[in-house]
């Protein structure tokens, strides 16, 4: 329970009764106890539409047919353009590498 011992729940009823008084303790455990249930119940409740969703989900994407030339398509796509990035970025560098060597050797 939380790593609560009995030494320091006594304690802790010790100081709530002189806190709240003898009279309104028990109402307030009362209300102390509700507010926990209400809490679990919500909790539960919450989990069980995580879990749900997760399920659905996974049965969704099992029944999908998967469309394996729409990927291929699109990863040769990408490919493509990052090799023609790359031919343009090779060109850039050697013709700045030209300019900047004939500056030297006309300097």
């Amino acid at each position: 329970m939380f790593g609560i011992g009995l030494p320091e729940l006594v304690v802790i009823l010790v100081v709530a009764l002189l806190v709240v008084g003898p009279s309104k303790l028990p109402e307030l455990a009362k209300s102390l106890g509700k507010a926990l249930a209400e809490f679990r119940r919500m909790a539960d409740e919450v989990k069980e539409t995580i879990e749900e969703e997760v399920a659905g989900a996974e049965a969704s994407q099992e029944e999908r047919p998967r469309d394996d030339t729409v990927e291929k398509a699109y990863t040769e796509e990408y490919k493509g353009e990052t090799g023609q990035h790359a031919q343009s970025v090779k060109e850039e560098e050697h013709t700045k590498s030209e300019i900047h060597g004939s500056k030297i050797i006309s300097g």
